[in-house]
């Protein structure tokens, strides 16, 4: 083989390597924003799913639309959330989307998944044997660099509330879809910021699991 040919082969060869390990994007389908079950109705069976019982099915893509939207999408003009923030400032805890195809996280600006990680990690985050069986794992990271202008122990405050209102509306929306659903909180940090590329000093708040 040519010399000129020995350098196509590496060429394409090296080109065909890097498209496979480039990353994507991914659209959501737009989220079911009426019908469905009443919100009585919804907290009469909001509920976490035992551990033992977790199913193994998997979970639409218009059903995980409608979950992230209902945590922290906008559901009015361009600076208006389905859950409330301090000062009405963009969401300050992100959202990661763990699957079977990688890991993602969700641009809420947009309602679309960027693409973080091609690796499965369902079965490393939690202490829980029972976390790899949901078809995802919501993991809520709180953005460091919003709300500066709080004093830090604040900050973590304001986090921790949005956590609970973005659990909450994943609870009342999986009830209305029959889902299952659990919100963990023995996970492991330091595990889940290597795998997700946190920046230093950023830890995860809690995992949801999803399942059907």
């Amino acid at each position: 083989m040519s010399y000129v040919m020995r350098k196509l082969v590496i060429v394409l060869f090296s080109s065909l390597f890097s498209l496979s390990l480039c990353y994507a994007d991914i659209s959501l389908p737009t989220p079911q924003t009426k019908d469905g079950m009443s919100l009585l109705e919804s907290l009469k069976k909001r509920a976490s799913t035992p551990g033992g019982d977790f199913p193994v099915g998997n979970i639409s893509d218009e059903d995980l639309s409608t979950i992230l939207w209902a945590a922290s999408g906008l559901n009015r003009g361009k600076t208006g959330w389905t859950v409330p923030m301090v000062h009405g400032v963009p969401p300050y805890v992100r959202i990661y989307v763990a699957g079977e195809k990688g890991v993602f996280l969700y641009e809420w600006e947009g309602h679309y998944l960027r693409e973080i990680s091609k690796k499965d990690i369902r079965a490393d985050i939690g202490k829980q044997n029972f976390t790899k069986r949901a078809a995802y794992s919501l993991i809520f990271v709180p953005d460091l660099n919003a709300l500066t202008q709080h004093p830090p122990e604040q900050a973590n405050e304001f986090r921790h509330i949005a956590v609970g209102a973005m659990s909450q509306n994943i609870y009342l929306v999986a009830a209305s879809l029959k889902l299952d659903v659990r919100y963990i909180h023995s996970i492991k940090p330091e595990m889940i910021a290597e795998e997700l590329k946190l920046p230093e000093n950023s830890k995860p708040i809690g995992i949801m699991l999803l399942g059907k």
